[in-house]
């Protein structure tokens, strides 16, 4: 596993400061794609860093291929966000769980779009209350790393993994 990692992210990433990317850039760039890659609503973090990375002149294979990897923990924390959008709207506590969003999912996108609105208006609230924090604390995690990971690729030796 970690092999796979090293060949098909930490490389292509540390590539880029090869190229002529910043570690500032680069960081800005993975931060971004975490968390719209965590975005709570299925099916829209490839069109938002698409936009993002096009608006903003950021490198869109570097946010790409992190929102991408996002996937798994973008499942995960669909319920949580519901759950903290619930809390900062004082709404009831809907019941859900994998199963019954599986079930709900089974009839069709619209009719669970339908009966699911709320929670989705709820996590998308709280997705966007956090996540400006949560870019500035991931990109001011990875400047550092990526500024050593430059230092070292200019002194010849091999990039850390």
């Amino acid at each position: 596993m970690m092999q796979w990692l090293r060949r098909r992210v930490f490389a292509p990433l540390l590539a880029l400061l090869t190229h002529g990317v910043s570690p500032r850039r680069l960081a800005i760039c993975v931060a971004i794609g975490v968390v719209v890659g965590n975005i709570p609503i299925l099916g829209v973090s490839t069109v938002m860093c698409a936009l993002i990375a096009l608006t903003c002149r950021l490198n869109l294979p570097a946010m790409q291929l992190v929102q991408a990897l996002m996937a798994p923990t973008q499942l995960l924390l669909i319920i949580p966000f519901v759950r903290l959008g619930e809390w900062l709207f004082a709404a009831p506590r809907q019941p859900l769980s994998v199963e019954a969003s599986l079930a709900v999912f089974r009839n069709g996108l619209g009719p669970a779009v339908i009966l699911l609105w709320d929670s989705i208006i709820h996590a998308s609230v709280a997705w966007a209350l956090v996540s400006p924090l949560a870019v500035f604390a991931i990109y001011a995690l990875l400047v550092p790393v990526f500024q050593h990971a430059a230092e070292r690729i200019g002194r010849g030796a091999s990039p850390p993994a």
